[in-house]
């Protein structure tokens, strides 16, 4: 089966969170769409599943990355890899969330505090900083990221999250501004 010609026809994507939800539908979709796509995920079974899922959608396989996007060296040499590898980057799906705990502010733990704020925030924040260079080799790099309403309005119990894609989504309006 040769690869469909759709909107995304040569173009490479990255999806992050791409195994389960959103990113995964994000991934066939752009697969339908007949883009290139390196899909990154902690869980290397999901990534495999949906490698299969996309070969029956365009019969090409996808470069499959497993990583936790808090081993933030490791998003540092991706960059680099990708470079090596295809010498631009078109998209990048900044999917990847963490929702940690519903429960009071007060009563957050340290540990998850971090660890939503690595996942949600830090680790795209290394991702704008890795990749950039390749998305301006791309004759038309896109950024996207997926935050929530949660990042627009206060809720009881959501401090931790709501809390990380509010900052989110001041990170990326503001590279949007800068770029």
């Amino acid at each position: 089966m040769s690869a469909p010609a759709g909107r995304l026809a040569g173009r490479i994507a990255l999806v992050t969170g791409a195994s389960r939800g959103i990113g995964r539908a994000v991934a066939k979709r752009f697969a339908a769409e007949g883009a290139e796509l390196v899909l990154i995920a902690r869980t290397v079974g999901g990534l495999e599943e949906l490698d299969d899922e996309i070969r029956g959608i365009n019969g090409r396989t996808s470069l499959l990355v497993p990583l936790d996007l808090r081993d933030f060296d490791a998003i540092d040499r991706l960059g680099q890899a990708l470079y090596d590898r295809f010498g631009r980057l078109d998209v990048l799906v900044g999917n990847a969330g963490d929702l940690g705990t519903i429960t009071p502010v007060g009563h957050i733990e340290p540990k998850e505090w971090q660890r939503v704020l690595d996942v949600n925030l830090t680790a795209n924040w290394r991702l704008i900083r890795s990749l950039d260079p390749l998305l301006r080799l791309s004759d038309a790099g896109r950024a996207i990221f997926v935050s929530s309403a949660a990042a627009r309005g206060a809720r009881a119990f959501w401090g931790t999250y709501a809390i990380s894609k509010a900052a989110l989504e001041m990170l990326v309006t503001t590279y949007a501004e800068e770029i």
